[in-house]
């Protein structure tokens, strides 16, 4: 919320009907907030943790506009559970040196390459992206 409000403010003089939309993903497991790895070992704790388990991926939504002077602020999350397949320890190797887990929370991306380590998904497929389209349709329908 506090990164799209520092948006929205910045530019509710310049724009007379303003819409900012902001999303943050957080992945979490074992009562630990995972964030992205700081390198290729830690990608490979943390994979080596998840695989095989069931972890869950909090998308918040924030979405603030101006229509006709009134501003409107909604703020809202999704919660989805993750099943992610056992992998080896050359799986997980092989997967980190493509790049794709060192920029993404959990260290891994659904959308990518990490797709043939997923199991299945229980709730929103686009919140695991990074921002739940649904949830998001439904706010601006509102407005």
């Amino acid at each position: 919320m506090y990164k799209a409000k520092e948006v929205f403010e910045r530019f509710q003089n310049q724009y007379k009907d303003l819409t900012v939309i902001g999303g943050d993903t957080i992945v979490y497991f074992d009562n630990k907030i995972l964030g992205k790895p700081k390198d290729k070992e830690d990608a490979f704790t943390t994979l080596k943790m998840l695989q095989g388990a069931t972890h869950y991926v909090y998308s918040g939504l924030a979405v603030i506009s101006n229509k006709n002077g009134k501003i409107i602020e909604h703020v809202d999350f999704t919660k989805t559970a993750v099943y992610m397949k056992k992998m080896t320890d050359e799986e997980i190797e092989k997967y980190i040196e493509t790049g794709e887990p060192m920029d993404k929370a959990g260290s891994y991306a659904i959308q990518g390459i990490g797709s043939k380590f997923i199991e299945k998904t229980e709730g929103s497929y686009s919140s695991v992206v990074g921002l739940d389209i649904e949830k998001l349709k439904e706010i601006l329908n509102k407005l």
